[in-house]
């Protein structure tokens, strides 16, 4: 089976009930290509009320029937979307690329990474037990881990694939129905979707593809008949949904909102090792990532060699820079016009609050929105530049002498994603990451992820946890069970 779209023929209806239509709402959104500023498209579905509402029905409809289906039947369907992902990895990595401008090394991760988690979360769906506890007291206890209904999804921009597997595969898993919205700025691969999934079996209204802005995701928040969302994003919009889930039928809600994660260098480190990862951390995905090492600190005894090492280390990937379609391409622009003049904006801003630009700052070329990869140093760290998350290629190192007074300044945020500690003493390495407020820590390494262990962060950095067991939990209500044996 192969996708009914491409970048020649964009998928321009919504998903619904196993059918694509026309969205009921005449209004549309306008898409640009980011190697060029072409116009993809301006008439793209934007989904609105009376389009969720069908979606709804629909899934509501068709819950209890997927609900009771055998873990064979749901396991080979899931495994079955994995194959087809697979199968059509480059129509769907395409359809990415030509509104996010991620080159074919990310498209080609990101398919792998949804694939895998279909398989992973399919893998569960007959390991996913409750518990018991004895009947000595006269009582059975029994728990059940049942499905919440009719879920959501939102997810963002920069992983408009990886991040579907993460929320849509854990909640087909375990019985739910699942609604995915994708972004605004990168919603055809989304889109092209609904053909793979009438092919591996899902049953028409268990999985949905609504395309939309941030009102069609507050539609969803705020639905009365959608027990779930989960969303990743900005903090300013993860605490509206969390708001409107609240307002409207406390619905649960998973939240995966950034960071701004800090890298500790150690004088003991390895240091090419901590130079390797901290300069691709910052330009993976020319630094549109959530777990981006953006803040990297640097104990004072081998600053100067790291500093060098790393502003080097930053010149060279701009020599990877270029047209996303090129499969030499390792980086390629920003998503849009507006995530450009962002990123620019806190550039100039960090020049001009006494911030010395190490490397970097300038844009590539005049056509699309590419920019060279950036450092920062003797940045304030009050400043806006070292506190808030940027989303694009730029980072500040900082010297610091003692472990005591870097973990404060590291943990001195609202962020708390993602934290690496560079050292070859693992008694310093087990406290440090220890000590962190983090959700996740490397060792020798960050900003990196596995399909098993938990993926989320801290205080503002989200709320409750994706992948491996976690995810199954946060899809699924326990219920519990007493039966009386005495009667």
């Amino acid at each position: 089976m192969t996708l009914q779209y491409s970048a020649k023929n964009l998928p321009k209806q919504i998903f619904i009930n196993n059918e694509y239509v026309d969205s009921k709402s005449p209004k549309k959104l306008t898409l640009h290509n980011p190697k060029n500023g072409e116009l993809l498209a301006d008439d793209v579905p934007l989904a609105g009320s009376q389009d969720v509402d069908a979606a709804v029905d629909a899934a509501d409809k068709a819950f209890p029937a997927w609900k009771k289906m055998s873990a064979n039947q749901r396991r080979g369907i899931l495994n079955k979307f994995a194959d087809l992902i697979e199968q059509n990895a480059e129509g769907i990595a395409q359809l990415s690329r030509i509104s996010l401008g991620a080159p074919a090394a990310f498209g080609a991760f990101e398919i792998g990474l949804c694939a895998e988690v279909f398989r992973y979360n399919a893998g569960f769906i007959d390991k996913f037990g409750g518990e018991s506890w004895p009947q000595e007291d006269g009582f059975l206890k029994i728990v059940r881990n049942e499905p919440l209904g009719v879920t959501a999804g939102i997810v963002p921009w920069n992983g408009p694939i990886g991040t579907i597997g993460l929320k849509a595969a854990p909640a087909l898993a375990t019985g739910n129905c699942f609604i995915l919205k994708p972004s605004e700025k990168t919603p055809f691969s989304s889109l092209a979707l609904g053909t793979l999934i009438k092919e591996a079996g899902f049953p028409p209204g268990v999985f949905q593809i609504l395309s939309g802005d941030g009102s069609t995701g507050a539609l969803i928040a705020s639905h009365m008949r959608i027990r779930k969302v989960s969303f990743t994003g900005s903090i300013a919009t993860g605490k509206k949904i969390q708001e409107m889930a609240a307002k409207s039928n406390l619905k649960r809600v998973t939240l995966e909102l950034g960071g701004k994660s800090p890298a500790v260098v150690f004088d003991d480190c390895n240091l090419d090792n901590a130079v390797t990862w901290t300069a691709n951390a910052i330009t993976a995905n020319t630094g549109q990532v959530c777990f981006a090492a953006s803040r990297v600190y640097v104990q004072e005894g081998i600053y100067g060699a790291f500093i060098e090492k790393y502003k080097q280390a930053m010149k060279d990937k701009t020599k990877e820079i270029g047209d996303p379609d090129e499969t030499t391409t390792n980086i390629g622009p920003l998503v849009d016009e507006a995530q450009f003049k962002r990123v620019q904006g806190f550039i100039e801003r960090g020049q001009q609050g006494g911030g010395t630009l190490a490397v970097g700052g300038k844009r590539i070329g005049t056509s699309g929105y590419y920019l060279e990869p950036t450092v920062f140093t003797d940045v304030d760290p009050t400043s806006e530049i070292h506190c808030e998350e940027i989303f694009g290629p730029v980072s500040v190192v900082k010297s610091f002498k003692t472990e005591e007074e870097i973990m404060q300044l590291a943990n001195n945020t609202n962020f708390g994603l993602m934290a690496g500690v560079f050292t070859q003493d693992i008694n310093k390495a087990l406290r440090v990451a220890s000590d962190f407020d983090s959700g996740m820590v490397g060792v020798n390494c960050v900003s990196l992820m596995f399909t098993m262990t938990p993926f989320g962060g801290s205080k503002e950095s989200g709320l409750g946890r994706e992948c491996g067991v976690h995810a199954l939990r946060a899809f699924t209500e326990p219920k519990t069970i007493m039966i009386n044996m005495n009667y």
